[in-house]
């Protein structure tokens, strides 16, 4: 079940650079190590309703019902665009002090979690990433899924975590110098634009 292949694939799939991956590391930039380990915690928990969804077999209503997958999809699409708007606005200076931060704990969570479930293409994904490494022989298939799904999400949040580190090393670099803290800003500010216009255009 937790076969090599599994954890290779897991592995590609979760350091490729996604919306999770740009808000932990702009948090771990702008806010510190604490505050990318609780962005890091707030994507992990955001994928859980997906891997829920998928083991419980909602995927399949999902990936029907063309209503429902827009819906979600331009709410999360709304979203990433409010994130945008929002760092684009932020006209803050980047903090050394690890104990100051501008966003609260709950609220760093709130928004990684919330960049997570509303991507309608997670749920697919994962109906069709999960279950071809589920034995058909097995006698308890959901049980399998459920193990799978802890591991991926172990995974998600260690890379995450390395991600937000690695962020946070590089802080002293960008608060030196106002013009990188301005160019990681719209830079930032266009990711989240660009994942949401891409959202907003995707199909199935």
């Amino acid at each position: 079940m937790i076969t090599p292949e599994f954890l290779l694939t897991s592995l590609i799939v979760v350091l490729i650079p996604g919306t999770g991956v740009i808000y932990t590391v702009s948090t771990g930039l702008t806010q510190g190590r604490r505050a990318s380990v609780l962005a890091a915690a707030g994507c992990t928990a955001g994928i859980l309703p997906h891997l829920l969804a998928t083991v419980l077999g909602l995927a399949a209503v999902l990936h029907t019902s063309a209503l429902a997958f827009q819906a979600l999809k331009y709410a999360g699409a709304a979203y990433l665009f409010y994130l945008a708007v929002a760092t684009w606005r932020d006209r803050s200076a980047f903090s050394v002090d690890d104990g100051v931060s501008r966003v609260s704990a709950a609220g760093l969570v709130a928004r990684a979690f919330l960049l997570n479930i509303l991507n309608p293409k997670l749920t697919i994904f994962f109906l069709a990433f999960l279950p071809q490494f589920v034995d058909p022989a097995s006698a308890r298939p959901v049980g399998d899924l459920l193990v799978l799904s802890l591991v991926f999400m172990a995974m998600t949040f260690l890379v995450f975590v390395v991600y937000g580190f690695l962020a946070h090393a590089f802080r002293r670099f960008v608060i030196e110098s106002a013009r990188v803290q301005n160019a990681l800003r719209y830079g930032f500010a266009a990711a989240f634009a660009a994942l949401g216009a891409r959202l907003a255009a995707s199909e199935r």
